[in-house]
C-alpha cells in the first residue's frame, strides 16, 4: 500500500492543483474522502473551535494537535496536510513535532514564523520570530524527517506585520533552508499572489481562508496562477454551524423536527459513511456470534 507521503509527492509532481478541504474531526474527514478529493487539510483554527470552543490564539498543545491529526489521517485514508502552528518551540522542539506528526500518519505539515502564542493567520495582533530563527526551524524540520517523502511547508505571516517585500524575502530564506512547499499568508491582491509561484521553484500553497482578506478565487483561477495546493480551512465547519442552528431553531420554535427531517442525512446514510457494513463483515469474518453482532434495527 502506497504511503500517504509518497502519494502526496506524486500528486504534486503532476503539475496540477491539489484541492484539500479542511476538517477538524474524523467524521468530516470521511465525508471529504467519500466525495472524491485527493487530499485533506487539518485546520488548526477548526481544531481549536471543535476541541475548545475557542478561537485560534495558541491555546492547543502539540500533543493535542497530533492526536487530532492521527484520528483524521486514519479515517480519511488520503494524504493529510496538517497545521503544526509554530512547531511548538525552538528547533529542537520542532524536531520532536515533525516526528510526532510523521508517526501520526500525516503527509505534510506547515510551520509558521510567528511568536508564541500564535494567532490565526487572518487575525491581527501577530508578532514574528526573527527570520534567522525560522530558518533554523525549517532546517531542523527537514533534518529530522525519517520519511524522505514527508513534506515541510514553511509559512510566513510577515505580510501584515512587516509588509509584502519582507514576506517575500522571508519566504525565499525558508525555501533556501529546504522547505518543500512555500506558504505566504494573507496576501491581498491577485498580483501579489501570482508572484509566489512565479518566484519560487518549490510548489506554492494558497490559503482560501474565507475572511475576505485573500481574494476569493476559483480552483481554476488558483491553478492558472501556478499554485500547487489550495486549502479550504473552515468552510465545512461553517456550513455545519449554520445547519446545526437551523435544526435547533426549528426544534425550539415548533417542538418538532418533522418539517426539516427530509433535509437531514438518513440513518443508514450516516452509518454507511461510518463504515458500519465493513464492521459487520469483520464481525462475521472473526466469528462474533450472531447475537452479539452490531445491527441498525431499532
Amino acid at each position: 500500500m502506497e504511503k500517504p507521503t509518497t502519494k502526496l509527492r506524486k500528486l504534486l509532481s503532476e503539475s496540477r492543483l491539489i484541492m484539500a478541504p479542511g476538517v477538524a474531526d474524523a467524521m468530516n474527514a470521511r465525508i471529504v474522502a467519500k466525495e472524491g478529493f485527493e487530499a485533506i487539510y487539518m485546520t488548526g483554527s477548526g481544531t481549536a473551535s471543535t476541541r475548545l470552543g475557542l478561537p485560534d490564539i495558541g491555546l492547543l498543545t502539540m500533543t493535542e494537535m497530533v492526536d487530532n491529526a492521527e484520528r483524521i489521517a486514519d479515517a480519511a485514508e488520503i494524504p493529510l496536510i496538517a497545521d503544526a502552528d509554530t512547531g511548538y518551540g525552538n528547533p529542537i522542539n520542532v524536531m520532536r513535532t515533525v516526528r510526532a506528526y510523521e508517526r501520526a500518519g500525516v503527509a505534510a505539515i506547515h510551520i509558521e514564523d510567528q511568536q508564541w502564542p500564535k494567532r490565526c493567520g487572518h487575525f491581527s495582533g501577530k508578532t514574528l520570530v526573527p527570520a534567522e530563527e525560522m530558518v533554523s526551524k525549517v532546517k531542523a524540520a527537514v533534518d529530522s524527517k525519517r520519511d524522505g517523502d514527508f513534506m515541510i511547508i514553511a509559512r510566513t505571516d510577515a505580510y501584515s506585520v512587516e509588509g509584502y517585500n519582507a514576506a517575500m524575502d522571508r519566504a525565499a530564506m525558508y525555501v533556501e533552508a529546504g522547505a518543500d512547499i512555500i506558504f505566504v499568508e494573507e496576501l491581498r491582491t491577485v498580483e501579489q499572489l501570482a508572484e509566489v509561484p512565479r518566484r519560487f521553484k518549490v510548489p506554492a500553497l494558497y490559503n482560501m481562508g474565507g475572511s475576505g482578506k485573500t481574494p476569493f478565487l476559483t480552483a481554476k483561477e488558483i491553478e492558472e496562477l501556478g499554485f500547487g495546493v489550495v486549502i479550504y480551512p473552515n468552510f465545512i465547519m461553517r456550513a455545519a454551524i449554520h445547519a446545526a442552528q437551523s435544526v435547533l431553531r426549528e426544534l425550539k420554535s415548533t417542538g418538532s423536527l418533522e418539517g426539516i427531517f427530509k433535509r437531514l442525512s438518513g440513518w443508514e446514510e450516516r452509518h454507511d459513511l461510518l463504515r458500519m457494513p465493513e464492521i459487520q463483515a469483520l464481525e462475521k469474518k472473526y466469528g462474533i456470534s450472531e447475537k452479539s453482532r452490531t445491527g441498525l434495527e431499532s
